[in-house]
This record gives C-alpha cells, sequence and structure tokens, in this order.
C-alpha cells in the first residue's frame, strides 16, 4: 500500500465521523452486593447513600424497595419472588423514590406494586400522575368532610350517636358481648347503598 495515495483531508473526515459518535459523557452509579435474603427481605452491603423508599435494581431486572437504613448495610423490600436473588448479588441505586403511575383508568384493573398490569387487559392508557408508594396522608383540612349518615341498621346506635358515612368508629367491649353481631348487621344494612 502506498502512502502516497492517502489524502491528509480525507483521513481527517474520517476520524471526524468516528469521533462524532462517542459518548463522552461518563456514568456514575453506586452498587452494593447481596449479604443475606430471607423471605423477600434482603441485606445489602454497599449502597451508604441509599434513601428510604428508594427503588433499587437487581442485575436480572427485580427491584426492591429499601426500608431499613442501618450503618454498615441497607434492608429492603423485594418486588418478585425470593428464590430469584442470592447472595453475592449486585444492586443499583436508581435515585428514585419507590411510585406507581395512575390515572382513572386504573380502576378495577390488577396490578402489581409498580403498577404494571397483572390482568392481561393490556397497558394502562392515558396521561397519568406519579405517586409514590409511601406518603403522608393529608391534613385533617384537606380531606372532605363527613356529610353522608351511615345507619347502623341497631336503633339505640343511631339514636344515641349518629355515624357518619367515612367516619372511623371502634366497637368496644368485653370479650364474647356480641362486637361481631353488631359489625354484620351494620354490613348488612348497607347493602341497598351499593
Amino acid at each position: 500500500m502506498k502512502t502516497d495515495n492517502i489524502k491528509p483531508s480525507e483521513v481527517s473526515e474520517a476520524l471526524l465521523a468516528e469521533l462524532q459518535g462517542i459518548d463522552l459523557m461518563a456514568e456514575f452509579s453506586e452498587v452494593g452486593t447481596v449479604l443475606q435474603v430471607s423471605d423477600g427481605v434482603v441485606r445489602i452491603y454497599g449502597l451508604g447513600n441509599a434513601e428510604s423508599n428508594e427503588l433499587l435494581e437487581f442485575e436480572n431486572g427485580m427491584k426492591a424497595v429499601v426500608m431499613n437504613l442501618e450503618e454498615d448495610n441497607v434492608g429492603a423490600i423485594l418486588l418478585g419472588p425470593t428464590d430469584m436473588i442470592k447472595e453475592g448479588d449486585i444492586v443499583r441505586r436508581t435515585g428514585h423514590t419507590a411510585s406507581i403511575r395512575v390515572n382513572e383508568s386504573l380502576l378495577g384493573r390488577v396490578i402489581n406494586p409498580l403498577g404494571e398490569p397483572l390482568d392481561g387487559k393490556g397497558a394502562i392508557e392515558g396521561d397519568t400522575l406519579e405517586m409514590p408508594l409511601e406518603r403522608k396522608a393529608p391534613g385533617v383540612i384537606f380531606r372532605q368532610p363527613v356529610n353522608e349518615p351511615l345507619q347502623t341498621g341497631l336503633k339505640a346506635v343511631d339514636a344515641m350517636n349518629p355515624i357518619g358515612s367515612g367516619q372511623r368508629e371502634l366497637i368496644i367491649c368485653d370479650s364474647q358481648k356480641w362486637k361481631t353481631a353488631i359489625a354484620i348487621d351494620n354490613i348488612l344494612n348497607q347493602r341497598r347503598n351499593f
């Protein structure tokens, strides 16, 4: 091969074309190692910056949610079968809080903890809103007031202590004192509302 046939402009064009496809961005991810797996709970070493309720991902694609932060390890709840994870597996932080995408078309569907459909009816359609799995309940001011009466079916209770639909109430008394019967009567009395 003769070097006289090579033109510097052709070499620079070829090099420029090759260099334009290079991704110069460095990718950093914090990884850990599984120390122990038992009953859907996994202990992981090496995720010192993990946050509570953060989503973790294993090499096989399974996910877990951080629940317990200790000085030298992290405890997480597996979102899948325990037998797919073993000691020594690599775990990677995602940097995202465990959450699901929700909208009205989710009503009546069967989903997993990550919001993926399990009922075979296809993907969730429409615009969705991201909601964290664990979130603080709205304060009393932001809740809808109780404004609809609930008839228990027991005249003594309804006359003395009117209860609203959506109101939380307890049935407190000694054991063997008809608590179950009162609760069942209350449930049966609500059949006409549904």
